[in-house]
């Protein structure tokens, strides 16, 4: 399992689940991908757990704050992208009609973020790395497999992050006619994806896939420890096999096996 050293610019780099219960959610998520936890003290605030794959950081879990309790965020997973400049991308993001929701700031040492929310209402974080890249490992099992915006108006979340990261939308039908699906690519690298989000699927968000060596074993495992099954196994012509699941805490997330 190679160790990730750096993330390009325009990379999704960390997953983040922000719960109302960190400890039953700890052991929700070893349950499913024999994750190791190493908790960092955040004083009153309880601990924020980095999650290992194989000793490597793949996400991270923490009790959600007093503050967004105070503004209503749920349980829920928080994509990250590498950025050269938080504090670009965060002026960047109101000049292309996005939102700031936490203005750029140091975490420790380790980097510089924001929390920023695109014109359609997805909302993700930047990250400026110092000392923590971000994910270690990535296309393993139990690692960071995919993120994928689910919204009312790709062409204007398409329009948005192309601007904002420098990506590039390629669009072309699903396979089961279903409608579209856009692949941003960074470079000549897939970063992420885009679709009109499901009837009844909440606001715009973007969606945590993590991968999965059998897709089916680990939603059976998410029902057994108390989640449950929104979309079951199923496959993507020519691409794998995909589930959308919800935690017992409420985070929604996805598990993918991609053909090798």
């Amino acid at each position: 399992m190679p160790t990730i050293t750096q993330h390009a610019p325009g990379t999704f780099c960390w997953p983040e689940l922000a719960t109302t219960d960190p400890v039953a959610a700890k052991k929700f998520y070893s349950a499913l991908f024999n994750w190791d936890g190493f908790d960092v003290p955040m004083g009153d605030e309880g601990a924020y757990s980095l999650m290992r794959v194989g000793g490597q950081d793949a996400g991270a879990i923490y009790g959600i704050t007093r503050e967004m309790r105070q503004h209503g965020v749920p349980p829920s997973w928080m994509a990250y992208v590498a950025v050269a400049s938080a504090d670009q991308a965060a002026e960047k993001t109101r000049a292309l009609g996005g939102e700031v929701v936490k203005p750029p700031f140091d975490v420790w040492d380790l980097g510089r973020m924001a929390v920023l929310k695109d014109p359609t209402g997805a909302v993700f974080s930047v990250w400026e790395a110092k000392k923590h890249i971000g994910v270690q490992v990535l296309g393993e099992p139990g690692s960071l497999g995919w993120t994928q915006l689910n919204t009312e108006d790709p062409k204007k979340a398409a329009a948005f992050y192309t601007a904002l990261f420098g990506w590039k939308a390629d669009t072309s039908p699903m396979p089961d006619g279903s409608g579209d699906y856009t692949t941003f690519m960074n470079g000549s690298t897939p970063a992420g994806g885009a679709m009109t989000k499901p009837a009844g699927g909440g606001p715009a968000h973007w969606l945590t896939y993590f991968v999965a060596a059998d897709v089916d074993a680990v939603v059976a495992r998410t029902q057994k420890e108390g989640g449950k099954v929104m979309v079951p196994g199923t496959d993507i012509q020519g691409m794998g096999r995909f589930a959308v699941v919800q935690d017992p805490q409420g985070a929604y997330f996805a598990v993918v096996r991609f053909i090798s």
